[in-house]
């Protein structure tokens, strides 16, 4: 506990206590000690009241909720700064942004310690000094005095508690897995006794334990551990042991040396003479292969694998989620698999894939018991053991992997909810793809949110290039142009490749022209009887995903395409006020259908402005008329021009439409035109003079 040479010392590893210069303090009532407990979990950090209210009291908040945390903030202050005049800002317990802040070095919290001790020790362990690992791990686990935040109520306490619990058991299991590689077998059997007591569950520290006996001559009690274990997991969970512990428990009855854990998956032992070989534990390998001609995204690739590196302590506390969003072809599942495989060496439990299907024509989205399913399935838990209900197989889940480096990747996810339960414990990883903005992931478990853009020309360029045999050799013009046409998603780029290559005897610029005439591009870019290799398809998914309310702007703004579009013109065109409009618009937007640019307006990709274009002909035309009379009545306003008569306003509207659209007949071989053109913003404001802002 802290010195009298130190000013500030808290514990929470036990009960929450305090010393100020060596002295313990009074610290008042118990959720004024839940009040402490947040700010020293977040020292240096402000914490707003809302917060601290939602820590202390939960989904029960009184009324005089706000004065309570004024009230124990006060009381605080007494106890750690006695000398502080009332009325006076605290050097310890500071008032900014709507918040507290707790002021103190973060080694005089022990729980602070604990993790940096913790770190130092993985570190030595890393580094192969086990006396120093063994020493760092004692160190900090002997800071411990009881469960954290004992004796102060609250969800955050609650929390709290069962997280540094995991976190001192994880602790316990990598300082006994080195005690036994030590050969101090006996020693460790006390220690691992007792966290055994705690957790039965926990497989590892059953496994550890059943070691540490078997190595010490114990064979009868190290048997009997395995018993009790298999009984509880049967009782309580309706699975057998895992794969380790019944591999151990087999070679404990052959009378095998066991292989020392050292804090890594046990690796395939042999017997002493020619024993049978006893397998290793499965371990999935599920990633999917690589795309051939993967280019333009080396930079965001290594940033994201420094992102996901974090230090041992943090790790320790937090599992690293990454999301990867973007529009429909943009190459979000290819970057998230090419990550994926950088990493593998970095969770040597296995790799885990799961296409959650939320925008697939393959049936209906995996809901998320039906993902755990097929994960559990994956970790070789039987049918007949299935959990029922999404509780128990998100703590079966949880249970197999708990103490595991594994590699999530979970494709094509719908919501957070969808994702948040698939997320295991601390040591793994996971890498999502959304069409969507996952912001609540983002939020609550403090998910990485990466936006995938389109290619840059010379990227598109190079994809072509690679993927398009020597067709593309010398026509760097026209390379240039298909990638403008393409739009820089990389799915339109293979697609238009593979056209390269199956028609040698069209020149490239023949075909490119093809694409020329937006009103047929994505007729072009689709392959026969593949959904998830047609842009229109996959365009239409995410429509289809969209609120009524939503997909109806959307069709508006299928009018005015081709520029960007403000929220006073999008609300004219949906004819809603502009609050409403804004929401629609970012719903839009976090669904990556629309771009919001840096003056604060709106715009499509060029290829899904052309989808929009096609939906727009889904409104009924006296409503695409209406639209269109109320923005261009708009921009006639803000240029200060005169009202026009409502004919005239309709006839300038609808004619800068028509003007767009060749007449039936008058493209080659082409017939009636079937999908119009939309008009540009432009055109249906009707001047150019100066537009209205959002």
């Amino acid at each position: 506990m802290p010195t009298a040479g130190e000013a500030v010392g808290i514990q929470l590893l036990g009960p929450v206590r305090a010393w100020r210069h060596g002295e313990e303090v009074a610290l008042g009532p118990p959720k004024q000690r839940a009040v402490l407990g947040l700010l020293a979990s977040h020292a240096n950090d402000v914490v707003c009241v809302e917060h601290i209210i939602d820590a202390v009291w939960g989904s029960d908040v009184p009324q005089s909720a706000v004065n309570g945390v004024h009230t124990y903030v006060a009381g605080l202050r007494r106890a750690l700064d006695p000398g502080c005049p009332r009325g006076k800002s605290s050097g310890v317990l500071v008032s900014a942004s709507g918040g507290y802040c707790l002021c103190v070095d973060p080694e005089s919290v022990d729980a602070m310690l604990f993790a940096q001790r913790h770190a130092h020790a993985r570190r030595a362990r890393a580094e192969g000094d086990t006396d120093a690992a063994l020493a760092l791990y004692a160190d900090a686990l002997s800071l411990w005095h009881g469960a954290a935040h004992s004796g102060v109520p609250g969800p955050f306490a609650a929390m709290e508690r069962t997280r540094l619990q995991d976190l001192r058991l994880t602790a316990v299991e990598e300082w006994a897995a080195d005690m036994i590689a030590a050969g101090r077998h006996a020693e460790a059997v006390t220690d691992l006794s007792g966290a055994a007591a705690e957790e039965p569950l926990r497989e590892r520290l059953c496994r550890l334990l059943m070691l540490a006996l078997y190595r010490c001559g114990r064979q009868a009690h190290a048997l009997a551990v395995y018993a009790d274990t298999r009984r509880l997991l049967s009782r309580e969970l309706g699975i057998e042991p895992g794969a380790e512990l019944r591999s151990l428990h087999r070679q404990i009855l052959a009378g095998h040396p066991v292989p020392v854990e050292g804090g890594r998956a046990p690796a395939t032992v042999q017997g002493p003479a020619a024993g049978p070989v006893v397998p290793d534990l499965a371990r999935p390998a599920q990633l999917p292969p690589l795309t051939r001609g993967f280019v333009g995204r080396a930079r965001q690739l290594a940033q994201c694998e420094k992102l996901l590196a974090e230090e041992p302590a943090e790790r320790s506390t937090a599992t690293p989620v990454a999301v990867f969003e973007g529009p429909a072809g943009v190459g979000k599942s290819a970057f998230a698999l090419q990550l994926a495989h950088r990493l593998l060496d970095r969770f040597p439990a296995g790799q885990l894939y799961v296409d959650l299907r939320a925008t697939s024509h393959r049936g209906r989205p995996l809901n998320a018991a039906d993902a755990l399913a097929q994960l559990l399935d994956s970790l070789g838990v039987d049918a007949t053991r299935m959990p029922a209900g999404l509780a128990g197989r998100v703590a079966l889940y949880r249970s197999l992997l708990f103490g595991r480096r594994m590699l999530v990747v979970l494709d094509d996810a719908a919501d957070a909810e969808q994702v948040r339960p698939l997320v295991p414990p601390a040591l793994s990883c996971v890498l999502v793809t959304s069409r969507q903005r996952l912001s609540g992931l983002a939020v609550r478990d403090g998910a990485h949110l990466v936006r995938m853009e389109p290619l840059d020309e010379s990227a598109s360029a190079e994809l072509l290039g690679r993927l398009s045999g020597d067709r593309l050799r010398g026509h760097d013009a026209v390379a240039l142009r298909l990638a403008r046409m393409c739009g820089g998603l990389p799915l339109a780029l293979r697609i238009a490749a593979e056209q390269l290559l199956a028609s040698p005897e069209v020149a490239p610029a023949a075909l490119a022209e093809q694409y020329a005439a937006e009103r047929h591009r994505l007729d072009r870019l689709m392959v026969e009887d593949d959904a998830a290799a047609d842009l229109r398809s996959l365009f239409e998914t995410s429509y289809r995903r969209l609120p009524a309310d939503a997909a109806r702007m959307f069709r508006r703004l299928g009018l005015l395409r081709s520029g960007p579009v403000t929220v006073q013109e999008a609300a004219a065109l949906a004819d809603t006020g502009r609050a409403a409009a804004r929401r629609l618009l970012d719903l839009l937007t976090d669904n990556h259908l629309l771009y919001r640019t840096r003056r604060q307006q709106y715009r499509f990709h060029d290829l899904v402005g052309i989808f929009a274009a096609e939906c727009a002909e889904r409104e009924p035309l006296p409503d695409r008329e209406a639209a269109l009379t109320r923005l261009a009545r708009l921009g006639q306003a803000s240029s200060g021009q005169a009202p026009a008569s409502p004919a005239e306003v309709l006839g300038a509207a609808c004619g800068s439409l028509l003007a767009l659209c060749p007449a039936p007949g008058t493209a080659p071989g082409a017939g009636p035109v079937t999908r119009p053109v939309a008009a540009s913003a432009a055109d249906v404001r009707g001047t150019g003079r100066r537009r209205p802002t959002g």
